[in-house]
């Protein structure tokens, strides 16, 4: 069977500005399709930078960092946009929920700026709702979704699923999650990691989770350590 490369870099180094030390200097990192990849590093050790440089947020001062055969910075700063609301999906720290929305609306959001993802969740707006729905039931949210409760009412735990199925909706080929169980004790963290898992198997979605906890790395198809894999021996870097 032949494996198909979801993210490709080779010998990718970063720094913020010429007059300060290299943050990423990565010789090689590869994810495949479906795969799920565990990446653990403490504070300050460059896991937000890296997954900024995958999101096509920043771009690599040197060499090269491909997702699904796209060299992203190749690609201007619009167009790299659109690739990444079209083909990936973040679960953010903060979670970055909008309060005047509610929950299927903030589910929806990514597909109003990609109309190929969008086509993916389904054919129509109806289907689209249904999958939104369906996905918040699935991760464990259908009695907040039937009494209809403001997505600031939720507990920490709630809203974390909520910005799950977010990412999750449309079946981007990454979903990249940037400490997302850090507010959550052992049991919740569990439960959270098999539905996160169960969807994004049953969307074929690879996952990039990132962690100071190196505890979680057990429940991964693959563990890295970023500050073995990042050449660079400064953990001050940002």
């Amino acid at each position: 069977m032949i494996e198909v490369a979801v993210l490709e870099l080779k010998d990718v180094k970063f720094r913020w500005s010429r007059s300060e030390k290299t943050t990423i200097d990565l010789p090689e990192l590869r994810i495949n399709q479906g795969e799920r990849v565990f990446l653990q590093g403490p504070s300050a050790s460059g896991k937000t930078t890296l997954l900024s440089l995958v999101g096509g947020i920043l771009v690599p001062e040197s060499g090269s960092l491909r997702v699904l055969g796209e060299e992203l910075k190749s690609l201007s700063r619009a167009r790299r946009d659109a690739f990444r609301v079209t083909h990936l999906g973040f679960i953010f720290q903060l979670f970055n929920l909008l309060p005047y929305l509610s929950l299927e609306e903030n589910v929806l959001l990514p597909l109003r700026f990609s109309k190929e993802r969008a086509q993916r969740a389904g054919g129509n707006e109806v289907s689209r709702i249904e999958e939104a729905r369906r996905l918040l039931s699935a991760l464990g949210l259908s009695e907040p979704l039937k009494e209809g409760r403001p997505v600031m009412e939720l507990s920490v735990g709630q809203q974390q699923r909520v910005a799950a199925a977010r990412a999750l909706i449309g079946r981007p080929e990454l979903v990249i999650a940037d400490e997302p169980t850090s507010a959550l004790d052992a049991d919740l963290r569990e439960v959270f990691l098999n539905l996160l898992f169960a969807e994004c198997d049953k969307a074929g979605s690879a996952l990039l989770f990132v962690s100071h906890d190196a505890g979680l790395g057990r429940f991964f198809d693959r563990s890295l350590s970023l500050p073995q894999i990042n050449r660079v021996s400064d953990l001050e870097a940002k």
